[in-house]
């Protein structure tokens, strides 16, 4: 058997993108915004290896499009993509993408949600440990009375998923999807155990914020993020003017199992394979789901972190005020077994946090805070590094050969970015300042 059938085979099974001879082709970079990397206190032979590392996902097949954005102390060291809009290099009608194409963050859009909540509370019109029954009453249905939004927002309300089989139509339809939600049984009434909550917690979300401002989260992103950050995208949906422009998403990797098939079936509500193709058509595209789609590019998505890294300011402009993020982006408890994702998870009131000796963002990041997004989506800071990334990518493995290259892509990033803040020291700097 000739070695390009042995490729050809691995291919298929891996149901893996047909790649150019020459990643340049479908290369963009950001020349005019990356700083030299010495600038940002890095060897320039430092960020080679980590955009090489990136390469080398790419070259997994497992991604049409993959977008890097990473910010060292402010300053963008790599903002690059490779890859397609739509299509691969087999197809005559592909699409290669570019810097200003808009990605789906799917559920790494939940850390950013939890923000417009965590504001709510900043603006004194919620309180985080207020029932989330105080201002949905109807919540309280089957002894859910006493979860708290702090709860909600660290995946405790007991409400993980809207049940088996659910009619996709129904992330579409906010009043029926919170009718659902309030009227379920949970799971376990008292916020003791983590589950997460995939797509419910959006909802109810949307909804606190209906109650409180007369806005919808879309609205008040729009207002209090997307606007004071001056961002292009960056919203729940597109509009249908920027329909053309959005990255589609592919099923690659080895199928999922009965087991992890199943999983996901219970995370999701739906089939995975049938959620990822679901994402592709235009009423996912231009709805508006807290939980799972926010639009952006790497840079945005980097940009709103950084802000974060910055304590809630952007530009000189306080966005939020320095104690809303350190309440957000402190840890909940210990890393506990995930009812949902059968995983151990370190969770703060609003986000997946990193941890050592190893954790989700790569080794020794325990004070790192993000959230990931199906299925390989990464956006996170890490105070300690002083770093900002976004790794946004629109192949939707759970299993396949991108598995190891994207745990040695996050290897050299934090590698290379070394601690630069004693956070036992300085972790609450901000305080004084």
């Amino acid at each position: 058997m000739s070695l390009s059938t042995v490729r050809r085979r691995l291919r298929q099974k891996f149901r893996s993108i047909a790649l150019p001879d020459d990643l340049d082709e479908i290369t963009c970079i950001d020349t005019a915004g990356e700083v030299h990397p010495e600038n940002a206190g890095l060897y320039v032979e430092e960020v080679e290896a980590i955009w090489s590392a990136a390469q080398a996902v790419y070259r997994t097949g497992a991604h049409p499009l993959l977008s890097i954005c990473l910010r060292r102390g402010g300053d963008i060291v790599l903002n690059r993509t490779i890859g397609y809009q739509r299509g691969d290099a087999a197809d005559p009608n592909a699409v290669v993408a570019d810097l200003t194409t808009p990605i789906c963050l799917f559920s790494s859009s939940k850390g950013i949600s939890a923000m417009l909540l965590h504001l709510l509370s900043e603006q004194g019109k919620i309180h985080l440990l207020d029932p989330v029954s105080y201002y949905i009453p109807e919540f309280a249905a089957h002894g859910k009375g006493f979860i708290t939004i702090y709860q909600l927002l660290s995946h405790r309300a007991g409400v993980p998923g809207l049940g088996e089989d659910i009619d996709p139509d129904v992330l579409y339809d906010h009043e029926r999807a919170l009718e659902m939600i309030c009227a379920a049984e949970p799971i376990e009434g008292h916020g003791h155990t983590a589950a997460y909550h995939a797509i419910t917690g959006g909802f109810l979300l949307d909804e606190l914020i209906r109650r409180t401002t007369g806005m919808n989260a879309r609205q008040y992103m729009d207002r209090y993020f997307r606007k004071p950050l001056g961002m292009r995208y960056f919203r729940y949906g597109v509009t249908r003017r920027d329909l053309p422009r959005v990255a589609e998403h592919r099923n690659t990797g080895l199928p999922p199992g009965k087991y992890v098939g199943g999983l996901l079936r219970d995370v999701l509500g739906i089939d995975y394979e049938s959620a990822v193709d679901l994402s592709n058509s235009d009423a996912f595209k231009t709805a508006a789901l807290p939980s799972a789609n926010i639009y952006c590019t790497a840079e945005e998505a980097g940009r709103f972190f950084q802000m974060m890294l910055d304590y809630g300011t952007y530009q000189g402009n306080q966005v939020m005020a320095p104690l809303t993020v350190h309440r957000a982006t402190q840890e909940v408890g210990k890393a506990q077994l995930d009812g949902s994702l059968k995983l151990p998870m370190r969770y703060s009131a609003g986000f997946m946090l990193g941890g050592s000796p190893f954790g989700i963002y790569g080794p020794e990041t325990h004070y790192a805070f993000g959230h990931l997004g199906l299925s390989n989506v990464s956006c996170w800071a890490d105070p300690e590094r002083d770093i900002s990334v976004a790794i946004l990518n629109t192949g939707k493995p759970v299993v396949g050969t991108h598995i190891l290259p994207t745990m040695k892509l996050q290897n050299r990033i934090a590698d290379a970015c070394r601690p630069v803040r004693n956070m036992k020291e300085e972790g609450l700097a901000f305080l004084q300042e």
